[in-house]
């Protein structure tokens, strides 16, 4: 016999169990972001890894030529929502980085308007992140980072910095925005890493 009835657990026994403790299920897209949305044109369009040896640069087109993958995955924001089986299209940071040379171990992402976000670069590789620019089927929303926004699926969703236009290489964890302004380094939604 139990001495603790369904009222003191709630509903966890018909709680999905891709959802990270704390976050509730949605059906649409919040848009959440820290500023106005800038208008982008892909013509004038540009992403750059910029490492302690130089830079690479990337314009519209010769992103689009590069290899595409497409994603099917979970996105949780730390605003306690989460959508899941998104699909996404987008470039493998694995690709982007082929061909680059770093000892640095920690990434400053940047975005058009100068939202910045801290990742350690091993949360990028390895088929973890990408610069995605299709949101189920459909060149992605200027409101949801298009032309193109970073996608680190298994992170916080502020860490898929939206409007992507570069990834700085940096010796040290340095915070962007949002962890300046209290939220947590790291920002694993499986361990609730929301704020310091």
């Amino acid at each position: 016999m139990s001495f603790i009835t369904r009222g003191f657990s709630g509903r966890s026994r018909d709680r999905d169990e891709r959802l990270p403790p704390g976050q509730t299920l949605v059906s649409d897209f919040p848009v959440l972001s820290a500023g106005p949305t800038p208008d982008i044109d892909t013509a004038e369009w540009e992403f750059t890894i910029r490492t302690e040896s130089g830079e690479h640069r990337w314009n519209w087109d010769e992103f689009m030529a590069l290899d595409i993958d497409d994603v099917s995955t979970d996105i949780h924001c730390v605003t306690h929502w989460s959508k899941l089986g998104t699909s996404w299209r987008g470039v493998s940071l694995d690709t982007l980085f082929a061909d680059v040379e770093t000892e640095q171990e920690y990434v400053m992402a940047h975005s058009y308007g100068g939202y910045t976000t801290n990742v350690p670069l091993d949360e990028l590789l390895d088929g973890k992140a990408w610069v995605a620019f299709e949101f189920d089927g459909e060149p992605l929303d200027p409101e949801h980072g298009g032309p193109a926004r970073l996608l680190v699926p298994h992170l916080y969703f502020w860490k898929s910095a939206k409007w992507v236009r570069g990834l700085e290489m940096m010796d040290q964890d340095d915070p962007g925005f949002w962890e300046q302004n209290g939220y947590h380094l790291h920002g694993d939604p499986w361990k609730e890493e929301r704020y310091w």
